[in-house]
């Protein structure tokens, strides 16, 4: 039955460290979709039309290319599985362009933070905004912390995206704010082991950092197209990181590849992304490229 070959491709892919919760839905919907109308292989047509009922055409060609997939992997054992064209598209987006925070916006918003109210909250996100902006942490990184995880050679973050997991050092000056907040906070909530918690003493939600962000770039009245998020901050973070590459074609190789691994990449694909997100950037790398034609070094 195809639900069961559905079950051997999500086995062999979770066994590779992928996730797959979304596409294994996905998948197991197309197989009970596909059966009820006697389909017992993948059929393109059948394929396109269950891929036709997403509301976007973005989640149809997501859909369809998630059943693509599924059929490359059947038809090695078995030919007479159809392989469907790819007639929506391609399942990716544009990556939308980041906001970069400028030294003095920082220095801004968490100001503005600081002079919330009650308390404890503004000790909180303060201290929450500064360790995203100096680590590049993701949001949901930083809300799950644990006060086990804050080790003397730095944060030990825990199967994040892709189940990975690594250690993320930290400056002297980081490290000192971090243990100033968590003098002030354990009086707050004692028995709860999250590093961030709410005035509940219960741990932080991503929509709750996300409110008080808004917030406080409101009160600054910094531009909103793009509009600042609290991802920005990891995207300042890798930008300021990659101004800061050494010379050199080996060391900025080597650079790339650390950077990666910091901010926790499963390829360093997409940290080179980050090389077009700023003029300053594009206008270095133009720079090396003209170099580099007209006889310099690479």
């Amino acid at each position: 039955m195809l639900i069961h070959a559905v079950e051997s491709y999500l086995s062999l892919r979770r066994a590779c460290g992928y996730d797959l919760k979304s596409p294994g839905r996905l998948l197991r919907s197309f197989a009970v979709f596909a059966e009820a109308r006697g389909k017992h292989r993948v059929c393109s047509q059948t394929a396109i039309e269950w891929a036709g009922l997403g509301r976007s055409v973005h989640q149809r060609a997501r859909r369809l290319n998630h059943v693509i997939r599924f059929a490359r992997y059947v038809r090695i054992e078995d030919p007479s599985h159809e392989v469907p064209p790819a007639v929506f598209g391609s399942e990716q987006h544009a990556r939308p362009t980041p906001y970069i925070f400028s030294p003095d916006n920082i220095v801004r918003l968490l100001q503005t933070v600081a002079e919330s109210s009650p308390p404890f909250r503004r000790q909180t996100y303060r201290t929450l905004f500064a360790l995203l902006a100096c680590t590049g942490l993701r949001v949901s990184e930083a809300i799950r912390l644990r006060l086990e995880d804050i080790t003397p050679d730095g944060m030990l973050i825990r199967n994040s995206k892709f189940r990975k997991s690594r250690l993320v050092p930290l400056h002297q000056t980081a490290r000192a704010g971090l243990e100033r907040y968590l003098a002030y906070r354990l009086p707050y909530a004692p028995f709860d082991d999250y590093v961030f918690v709410s005035l509940h003493g219960k741990p932080l939600l991503i929509n709750h950092v996300e409110k008080a962000f808004r917030s406080a770039i409101d009160r600054i009245g910094l531009r909103r197209s793009p509009r600042p998020t609290p991802h920005s901050l990891r995207h300042t973070f890798a930008v300021r990181a990659l101004e800061a590459s050494p010379d050199g074609r080996d060391r900025i190789a080597e650079h790339m590849v650390a950077l990666s691994t910091y901010l926790g990449h499963s390829s360093v694909v997409y940290t080179y992304w980050y090389l077009e997100a700023t003029p300053e950037l594009l206008a270095r790398i133009a720079a090396r490229c003209e170099s580099f034609v007209t006889g310099g070094q690479p």
